[in-house]
């Protein structure tokens, strides 16, 4: 295990912002007031933080390179979540698939910017997500995976995640039991 402090890396989208589903497929908000922060949210990431993880969020935001999501109002749902939840650092990739940027995930390029800007050990942290690319991307970084699997329509990841839930509370309680009091 490398040195470093360890991390929760979360997904935003169906993790600690409701995502919006139609036809069994997630969709982002477009707006902040489709911004939706699910009750057990706060609580969770509160518990996490208490036993030494740094939080960091790391999401796709294509639509930004789509056109259909402005910048300043991604940022303004970011800042929101700042305010409202205990969050060490939001990192965003704006690519779509045919840019080819090393942070969209599945590949691992902003766990690794986290890493650098936080002393983050990789090995030593965790990846929650709801979906195939987060999964992907938390096994590339090198960290344990937690899927939140909402039964979506759309192809699962590769490889299986570390452990399969049914929200964040259970992907916390996971995470808690693997980590003794002040160890992390």
């Amino acid at each position: 295990m490398t040195t470093g402090r360890p991390a929760v890396f979360l997904d935003r989208d169906g993790v600690i912002v409701q995502a919006i589903v139609r036809e069994g497929r997630p969709y982002p908000p477009s707006c902040l007031a489709e911004l939706v922060i699910p009750p057990e949210t706060k609580t969770c990431l509160e518990r996490l933080r208490e036993r030494g993880y740094l939080l960091i969020v790391v999401t796709n935001q294509p639509d930004v390179a789509r056109g259909t999501l402005a910048a300043d109002a991604l940022e303004e749902m970011h800042r929101r979540l700042r305010q409202l939840l205990p969050l060490d650092d939001i990192l965003a990739c704006c690519h779509d698939d045919a840019d080819d940027c090393p942070c969209r995930k599945p590949r691992p390029g902003l766990m690794i910017e986290a890493a650098r800007r936080h002393g983050i050990a990789l090995d030593g942290s965790f990846l929650i997500g709801d979906r195939w690319r987060d999964v992907e991307a938390g096994r590339n970084a090198g960290c344990a995976t937690v899927l939140i699997d909402y039964g979506y329509r759309e192809r699962g990841p590769i490889h299986a995640p570390d452990a399969r839930v049914g929200g964040l509370d259970e992907a916390t309680n996971w995470i808690l039991a693997r980590t003794p009091p002040g160890n992390a």
